[in-house]
Formats: C-alpha cells, structure tokens, sequence
C-alpha cells in the first residue's frame, strides 16, 4: 500500500512544444506496483494549456481546482470546473486550456501505468 500527499509529490514545468504554464506530479505510478493506472496531476497556470494531442488510450480525468476548457479536434471549447470530469477516448485530439486571469487549474488525469 502507498499513501501519499500531493504537496510531498515533486512538481516539475512539462517542456514540450504546444505547452505552456503546465506543470505534472505523479503521485501514483508503475514504480508503486500500481496494476493497471498511474495517477498523474497537472498544474496548469492562468493562461496556460496543455499540448494539443492525442494518444491510442482513454484517459479519464477530474477538475479539483478551478476553471477553464477541453479544446476538441473541431477547435470547440467546452468548458469545465471543479468537480467536473471528463473522459477523453483513444485517438480524440484535445488540448486543457485554463481560461482564468488568476487562478491555476488543476486535473488529475489517470493513464495506463504503461504510458507513464
């Protein structure tokens, strides 16, 4: 068994292009025996937004904190909050974008341990 807290949980900046104001922390991951999901969390800063990708799995995620949007492949926007949760399914082009001034928003996305 692993418990943690996620304010123990390193936190670095996810360098790629198309990102920008993201941060990941991967509280639960393959490297705790995890059988089947990692449990990543993302910072995205007022501003921010994730790459616009895609990947061959789901990923189901949850807003804890904040505000802003899905970014779909047709370039809609719908728009979450905390307490929202999103689904997004394998090969569905999709980008987080977090619309606040102010405030960062933040998702926790599980994956595949595999991916992670």
């Amino acid at each position: 068994m692993k418990i943690t807290s996620l304010d123990k949980v390193e936190k670095t900046e996810i360098i790629m292009e198309g990102a920008k104001g993201v941060w990941k922390q991967i509280p639960i991951s393959k490297a705790d025996g995890t059988p089947a999901f990692s449990f990543r969390v993302f910072t995205i800063t007022p501003g921010g937004h994730t790459p616009y990708h895609s990947h061959p799995f789901e990923h189901l995620n949850y807003i804890i904190e904040g505000e802003g949007a899905v970014v779909m492949e047709n370039g809609d926007e719908v728009p979450v909050k905390k307490g929202d949760f999103a689904l997004v399914l394998p090969g569905e082009k999709h980008r987080y974008k977090n619309n606040s001034p102010a405030n960062p928003m933040i998702v926790i996305c599980a994956v595949p341990k595999e991916y992670e």
